[in-house]
């Protein structure tokens, strides 16, 4: 037998002992998958009803339109700097 023949037959023989291991190894039993529980409302935290769903809803909405005009408030602010950061912003 060759040096060759000798590796290829140790690595198979460990293959073959790692193979019949498996089994074993896999015969207990599995664990069954659980999910967390979810976080539950506090109280008062939760809407009671559609209108109050709405309401919020509503108000988040008039916060974010009110974010959405924030250039225009201010454009008075910046209009008397505007030609100084247009001249830095052609600088770089």
């Amino acid at each position: 037998m060759t040096k060759t023949q000798r590796m290829l037959a140790a690595i198979a023989l460990a293959g073959a002992a790692a193979g019949l291991a498996a089994p074993a190894a896999s015969a207990a039993p599995v664990a069954p998958l659980t999910l967390p529980d979810l976080p539950s409302a506090a109280p008062g935290m939760q809407p009671t009803s559609v209108q109050e769903i709405g309401g919020q809803v509503s108000a988040g909405a008039n916060q974010l339109n009110r974010l959405a005009q924030l250039p225009d408030d201010l454009a008075p602010v910046i209009a008397p700097v505007q030609p100084l950061t247009d001249l830095a912003g052609a600088i770089q």
